[in-house]
């Protein structure tokens, strides 16, 4: 399969439909992607009020606790630093915590153009691109965000403290953690790129010293500070994923061909 036969095919695609159904114009297909937005939106809100009730056990427990774990304190710089903290912490629990419902909005967005074998599955995508979401996030904050913040603690000296400002620590935090989260998803979108003929386990390993290339660049543009070892420290299991991506890639290939249906 070509790749513009498959995108068009995935774009263009039609599903079994009924004679009473008919095809959404542009407009519709906006007034649609606004109406998901919307629900999306409203789903962080929920998460962001839900996260209000667990505000000091976030910030004491969570937030603050990486910092704690090296022996580095926060400072605030400004009257209202600690009230932009608690709303800060709130709203990236928030966000994370209604995750997998952001993800079954995108989901539900894109089901209308899938074949009707493929609608059945949405919820098991939805499942483990939250799971990989998930584990990518508790990845940076066990691994990636405490030997970051051991690195620069280790250039402290008696006459000089290191204390971390909170805006700035609290921005750096939420860049690394989702950063993290939306890197672990390559398996996923491996998965996708192979089911539509796009992406295939030979050129993956064709140009694999290229995607150690192109991993380190996207390490250093996730990463939010410019050294080495916090880069280092998300590209190698960038790269680990993308090895397990060969061979998801080819169990996807594998299923495709097996299947009779796919195969007519």
């Amino acid at each position: 399969m070509s790749i513009t036969k498959a995108i068009l095919g995935k774009i263009f695609q039609s599903a079994e439909k009924s004679p009473s159904q008919k095809e959404m114009s542009f407009l519709e297909h906006l007034d649609e992607l606004r109406s998901k937005i919307i629900k999306a939106l409203i789903g962080i809100l929920v998460g962001t009020i839900l996260c209000v009730f667990f505000a000091d056990f976030i910030v004491q427990n969570v937030l603050l606790h990486p910092l704690r774990s090296v022996g580095v304190k926060v400072q605030v710089l400004s009257p209202y630093g600690i009230v932009m903290l608690y709303m800060e912490a709130v709203l990236i629990c928030g966000i994370i915590l209604s995750m997998p419902y952001t993800i079954y909005c995108l989901w539900t967005f894109v089901a209308p153009g899938l074949l009707p074998k493929e609608r059945r599955y949405i919820s098991r995508i939805v499942f483990f691109t939250s799971f990989c979401f998930f584990t990518g996030v508790v990845f940076g904050y066990y691994i990636l965000l405490p030997g970051a913040l051991a690195f620069f603690a280790s250039f402290g000296t008696q006459n000089i403290d290191m204390n971390i400002a909170l805006d700035q620590y609290v921005s750096f935090m939420l860049t690394l953690l989702l950063g993290a989260g939306l890197v672990f998803e390559l398996p996923m979108i491996s998965y996708f790129l192979s089911k539509m003929g796009i992406l295939s386990p030979g050129f993956m390993r064709k140009y694999r010293r290229h995607a150690i290339v192109v991993i380190f660049i996207i390490a250093a543009v996730v990463t939010p500070t410019p050294d080495m070892v916090t880069q280092t420290l998300l590209a190698l299991p960038m790269y680990l994923l993308y090895e397990v991506s060969i061979f998801i890639s080819k169990y996807s290939q594998k299923k495709t061909a097996s299947s009779p249906e796919d195969a007519a």
